[in-house]
């Protein structure tokens, strides 16, 4: 049987009376992490949500948390630990300044290898990947060049910082784990974008330096295991939904049948 199933609809008025009855604290804390969640996660209402290509997604990060906290608790650190959070966080940065890059070039290369009315038929599903890219550059924009002088409007500019800080950082974890809202324009297309990704990180990484004094073959180890499970992954979810929904690359160009 197939774990298919629709994405719900949006229920309209409040969401939940959970919600409602959090503290305002709360409420505030989550605001930029609710702000970035409705911004990066897909939303077309007819997509494909399959619940064993969703639990695979989770496995597969939770052993790379677990394996990468085993790393830093097994080896000593060659830096201090708050070096260690600027390195992940520098690296989550790099991932997203590299989807900035790769995802426009994969969106144009699907839409216009499309055969007719393909290309017409996905520029008008554009809309939520442009809105995460927009997103996120307009988020870069300021963190780089806004910031620096938000000292100079006092208590507001603290403020802004304050919102500005978590909502940067779950903007770019969610953007490059939903690779841009491609999902909105096609299933197949996070699935062919994320083993880019992840094997262009691999190839930064291996100009900069562990962070523990691990051995050579447990520092090779956890360089290649990311892209080599990321790709794996990513075969697997495209032989799922071809196997499963009959949804593959050539159907989605309109060259199914030559």
């Amino acid at each position: 049987m197939s774990s298919y199933r629709r994405p719900p609809a949006p229920v309209p008025g409040p969401a939940s009376g959970t919600e409602e009855r959090r503290p305002g604290w709360v409420r505030v804390v989550r605001a930029p992490f609710v702000l970035a969640a409705r911004i990066h996660r897909p939303t077309r209402p007819d997509r494909i949500v399959d619940d064993a290509i969703r639990l695979a997604q989770i496995a597969r990060t939770a052993i790379g948390l677990l394996a990468g906290l085993w790393l830093v608790l097994a080896y000593p650190l060659r830096e201090g630990a708050g070096g260690v959070v600027d390195d992940k966080f520098t690296e989550v940065l790099v991932s997203a300044g590299l989807l900035l890059v790769i995802g426009p070039l994969g969106l144009a290369a699907f839409v216009f290898s499309a055969r007719p009315p393909g290309p017409v038929f996905y520029r008008g599903r554009l809309r939520g990947p442009a809105t995460a890219i927009g997103s996120l550059f307009a988020t870069v924009l300021v963190m780089s060049f806004g910031l620096p002088y938000a000292s100079m409007i006092g208590p507001l500019g603290a403020l802004a910082g304050l919102f500005l800080f978590p909502f940067a950082l779950a903007s770019a974890v969610l953007c490059v784990h939903h690779a841009f809202r491609t999902a909105d324009v096609h299933e197949v297309l996070p699935p062919l974008l994320s083993p880019v990704l992840v094997w262009c990180l691999f190839l930064v990484q291996l100009f900069d330096d562990a962070p523990v004094d691990a051995p050579l073959a447990v520092r090779v180890l956890f360089l290649v295991a990311p892209p080599l499970s990321v790709t794996a992954l990513s075969v697997w979810e495209l032989r799922r939904l071809r196997t499963s929904y009959g949804i593959t690359l050539r159907r989605a160009l309109g060259r199914d049948n030559g």
